[in-house]
C-alpha cells in the first residue's frame, strides 16, 4: 500500500447508513483506514473542531492527509478516482461512470427520503411510541420506491449490469434497513431479494453493513 493510503480517516459512527457506504467501499478497494467514532451518542460532530472540516455537521468525513472532504457518495467517488483507477466499481466511460451516477443521486433525492422515516420509526423509536398505523404507510410508500430497483433487476444481475460497482453499495446500504426492518408488511420482489442475497456475501458488506441495525 501507499503512503497516501494509511492517512485515511473516517469520521462517523459504525451505524450511520453512509458511513457504512464509505467502508464498504474501502473494503472493496482494499484500503486501510482509521474509523473514528462522531454522532450521535459519541457527540463531536458539533464542536468547532469537526465543523470546520465538514460545516454541516454530519457524518461521514474523510481526512486523506490535509484533505477533507464530506458527503457519502462524493468520498466513495473520490477514493474510487485517487486510490482504484483500475477498480471496475466506478467505471472509466463517461457513459458508464454517468449511469452509475444517476443511482448515487437517485439514492440521496428519492430512496433516502422514504426510507428515513420507516427506519427511525422501527429501529430508534421505543415500541411505545410507535404509530403502527402511519408507519405502515411510511412503509407503502418506501414499497413503491424499491419497485423502481425490482424492475431494473429483473434483466441485470447488479444494478447496472453484470458488474458490481459503487451504485450497489449505495442502494445496497438502504436495501439492508429494508429487508431488516420488522413489524410492516412488504412485498414480495424476488428480484431485489436474489440481488441483495449477492451482496450479502461480499466481505464490505459482511463486515460494515451486516452487524445489527442501531
Amino acid at each position: 500500500m501507499t503512503d497516501g493510503k494509511q492517512q485515511l480517516a473516517i469520521w462517523g459512527r459504525a451505524n450511520s447508513v453512509n458511513v457504512q457506504k464509505v467502508l464498504w467501499c474501502l473494503a472493496e478497494l482494499d484500503l486501510a483506514h482509521q474509523r473514528i467514532d462522531a454522532g450521535m451518542q459519541f457527540g463531536k460532530n458539533d464542536q468547532p473542531d469537526y465543523l470546520a472540516m465538514n460545516p454541516n455537521g454530519r457524518v461521514p468525513t474523510l481526512v486523506d492527509g490535509d484533505y477533507v472532504l464530506w458527503e457519502s457518495n462524493s468520498v466513495m467517488r473520490y477514493l474510487c478516482m485517487a486510490y482504484g483507477e483500475r477498480s471496475p466499481i466506478y467505471p472509466q466511460s463517461p457513459q458508464a461512470r454517468a449511469a452509475v451516477d444517476r443511482w448515487l443521486d437517485w439514492t440521496l433525492s428519492t430512496l433516502q427520503p422514504v426510507d428515513r422515516p420507516v427506519f427511525w420509526a422501527l429501529v430508534r423509536t421505543p415500541p411505545e411510541k410507535r404509530d403502527m398505523v402511519q408507519i405502515q404507510k411510511d412503509a407503502d410508500a418506501e414499497a413503491v420506491v424499491w419497485r423502481v430497483v425490482e424492475t431494473r433487476l429483473a434483466s441485470r444481475r447488479f444494478i447496472e449490469g453484470d458488474q458490481f460497482t459503487i451504485a450497489d453499495i449505495a442502494l445496497g446500504t438502504f436495501a439492508r434497513r429494508w429487508f431488516g426492518v420488522e413489524g410492516v408488511t412488504k412485498p414480495k420482489l424476488s428480484n431485489l431479494e436474489r440481488w441483495f442475497g449477492e451482496l450479502a456475501g461480499r466481505p464490505g458488506f459482511v463486515r460494515f453493513v451486516a452487524p445489527p441495525m442501531s
